[in-house]
């Protein structure tokens, strides 16, 4: 809780929207200082600055969506708002990884719209798909082309939205976890968090 508090306050002062309208409107030529992606070369686990900047991905996202949830207190679960229209080709993986965790957890439900908490944009990158943050609170989804024919697309799609859900790259994971992304392989098709995921991602959200 302490990281997340000096996470926020390192962004005060910033807008998520005005961060996410600084982006380019093709995320191909889009600069990612820090990226949390689905595969990761041989024997890597991450490191403790992907897992910073990702967490200031989903306090950013947390806060914006607590901010609008204040005009509906009434609402038992924060409503992440998630914008596809510049990610077209990957719109069915979207709504169905959003499905996903949606029926996956109670604290936090995934709704498409504008006024958007974060974006999804598609195209073609050499890192493959990743959750991408400046590391002051803004960021969006990059969903590779050539990475999502290689690799099952709604799995890598419900694993990269689950960065935006507060949960880190675990590559040693087994295919029963979905945030071990691509470590398992090609063969691996499961797009559900195990329960070890979807608690921790209700845990996360329970108080904002």
């Amino acid at each position: 809780m302490n990281r997340i508090s000096r996470t926020l306050s390192a962004a005060v002062g910033l807008v998520l929207a005005a961060g996410l309208a600084a982006l380019p409107t093709t995320a191909a030529a889009a600069p990612a200082p820090a990226v949390q992606g689905y595969t990761a070369t041989t024997g890597y686990a991450g490191s403790a600055a992907e897992d910073a900047d990702n967490q200031a991905f989903y306090a950013a996202v947390m806060k914006s969506a607590l901010a609008k949830q204040a005009a509906t207190p009434y609402l038992k679960a924060v409503v992440v708002t998630y914008d596809a229209s510049s990610a077209p080709t990957f719109r069915t993986q979207i709504s169905q990884s959003a499905q996903i965790w949606n029926g996956s957890v109670t604290n936090v439900q995934l709704r498409s719209g504008t006024n958007a908490d974060f974006r999804y944009y598609e195209g073609n990158d050499t890192r493959g798909s990743y959750a991408s943050t400046d590391g002051h609170g803004s960021g969006y989804i990059f969903l590779d082309y050539a990475q999502n024919r290689q690799y099952n697309s709604t799995r890598v799609t419900a694993h990269e939205t689950g960065h935006v859900l507060g949960l880190p790259d675990h590559y040693s994971g087994p295919c029963s976890e979905l945030m071990s992304g691509g470590g398992p392989g090609t063969s691996c098709t499961n797009p559900y968090p195990n329960s070890t995921e979807r608690s921790r991602v209700n845990s996360l959200w329970l108080r904002g």
